[in-house]
């Protein structure tokens, strides 16, 4: 029998929902850093190894937008209350190389 060729781990974007290599995506989690209120800040994952849960979004401006107005984002990292996704700007913008290698 022949060993099956190893395989690209593949994750789902939060946006438009399709799958992808993981290396093709970006991970957005929580800052663990504490914030006023009920306010939680997603930042990107640049090494994509943080701790805690995490949401993979395509480095296209549509499926960022589409994952904050869909509110695919609070769902995906399992919280609840408001997210401050001011970092997410240059990727709705698409002024970012994240994601290319």
């Amino acid at each position: 029998t022949q060993a099956e060729p190893p395989t690209t781990p593949t994750r789902t974007c939060v946006g438009c929902r399709k799958r992808g290599p993981r290396s093709d995506l970006i991970r957005l989690v929580l800052d663990l850093a504490p914030t006023s209120g009920d306010t939680h800040r997603v930042v990107v994952d640049e090494r994509k190894c943080l701790p805690g849960r995490g949401a993979w979004v395509h480095p296209n401006p549509m499926c960022v937008d589409y994952a904050i107005r869909r509110k695919a984002l609070p769902r995906a990292l399992r919280v609840e209350g408001l997210l401050d996704v001011a970092s997410l700007t240059d990727l709705k913008a698409g002024h970012n190389d994240m994601g290319t290698k």
